[in-house]
Formats: C-alpha cells, sequence, structure tokens
C-alpha cells in the first residue's frame, strides 16, 4: 500500500471514530518493580531458548486475562447493537513507515507469556516489511498501544473502530509512594489509560477491566497460572 494511501485510510478511519464514537477515559498507576524482578528471573531461565520476555509481553498477556475475567469488556459496537465476543484477541499498535498497523494476538488468553512474545516479535517484524496478510491486522475487541519505550509518560489513544476500548501505556518512571507499613519509598510506576466506547462499556464496567489488568502487573505469577 503506498504511504499517502495508508495515512488517507488511517485519516478516515480516525476521523470517523472521534466523529462517531462517544469516547471517555480511565486512568490508572501501575507499581512496576515487582513485575521487573519476576521478568529478570524468567528472562534468566529462558536465555538458553533464545527467549526474552519484554513488559509489553506482560500487558498483552494481562489484558487478555482481563478480557476473559471481565467478560462483557470484550465487545465491539456492531453497527447499531453491541456484539460480545469470546477469545481474547488482543491488537497491538505497531508503528511503522508513513502509518501503523495493529496486528492482532489470537486468543491471546490461551497461550504462554513465551508464546506471546514470538508472535507479537513475527507480527511486528512483518508489520515494519508491509508482509502482513489483512487477516492478521483485522479483528478483535481492544487494542494496545505503547509508547513508553518512547519516553512517553502518559496520553490518550484513539479508539480503532470497531473495537470497544484502547489501552494507551506510557513509561514506567521512578516516583516517591507511601508504602504499606506508611513509610515513603521510591516505585517503578507506569501510567495507563484506557479509552472507552460509552456505548459498549460503561464506566464502573472499565474500571472492574482495569483492576484486573492492574493485579496481574503487580502480581505477575498470577500469569503463569
Amino acid at each position: 500500500m503506498p504511504l499517502d494511501g495508508m495515512r488517507r485510510i488511517i485519516a478516515a478511519r480516525l476521523t470517523e471514530a472521534k466523529q462517531t464514537i462517544p469516547h471517555f477515559y480511565l486512568r490508572r498507576e501501575v507499581k512496576l518493580d515487582a513485575l521487573m524482578a519476576f521478568r529478570e528471573q524468567l528472562n534468566k531461565g529462558l536465555e538458553s531458548r533464545g527467549v526474552k520476555l519484554s513488559v509489553n509481553d506482560f500487558i498483552i498477556k494481562a489484558c487478555a486475562m482481563a478480557l476473559q475475567a471481565v467478560p462483557d469488556a470484550n465487545a465491539v459496537w456492531a453497527g447499531d447493537r453491541m456484539l460480545r465476543l469470546k477469545p481474547s484477541d488482543v491488537a497491538v499498535a505497531v508503528a511503522v513507515e508513513g502509518g501503523l498497523f495493529t496486528p492482532v494476538l489470537r486468543d491471546a488468553e490461551a497461550k504462554t507469556l513465551s508464546v506471546l512474545s514470538a508472535e507479537m516479535k513475527d507480527l511486528a517484524n512483518r508489520a515494519k516489511t508491509k508482509k502482513l496478510a489483512p487477516h492478521e491486522y483485522q479483528g478483535g475487541s481492544f487494542a494496545i498501544s505503547n509508547l513508553g519505550m518512547m519516553g512517553i509518560e502518559n496520553f490518550d489513544a484513539v479508539i480503532n473502530p470497531p473495537h470497544g476500548s484502547i489501552l494507551a501505556v506510557g513509561a514506567g518512571v521512578k516516583k516517591p509512594v507511601v508504602l504499606a507499613d506508611g513509610t515513603i519509598g521510591v516505585a517503578t510506576v507506569m501510567s495507563m489509560t484506557l479509552s472507552v466506547d460509552h456505548r459498549v462499556i460503561d464506566g464502573a464496567l472499565g474500571a472492574a477491566f482495569l483492576q484486573v489488568v492492574v493485579d496481574s502487573l503487580e502480581n505477575p505469577i498470577s500469569m503463569l497460572a
């Protein structure tokens, strides 16, 4: 697809999204220290297999689990009605020259972190070389856009129709926090903003979804169960 053609499609879809989807936004912060330590431990054990898990791999898994734990949030607006989906088909935004693709990880709730990591790397590499088939970047009910690796601390993402929501992920930043014992300490904190289609997901439902994501990321061993 020519670059100007890609930009025209992106412009048309996102203009339609902002004009027709009643967006609202829910924000949470996540303490990443337990996840970073757990990731380091897992990567040491997986080194011999050539596997290196990213923080984004854990975020994908946490969101896939949340779509199962809060199934009413796994939904899209289908013209004149709401359509609930069963699998956690998670789209992930990948920047490419002239625009972006959102390849979809199918049945992400049923896959291990190492399988998700390998699939994501393959999809991202083929997205950047424009070698994705249409079925690989269409569908799903939910998307993740992570600009944290580019130093962005927080942002609001535009929903990619027909998805019901999209999670914008910022960078982990060291901040002073109140610890469990009431003292002040330092933690690595990541900001997340869930953009929600209010026709599909209301505030309480979106909050419940985000709570599961936060709980999974702050207790990462649960993602191996």
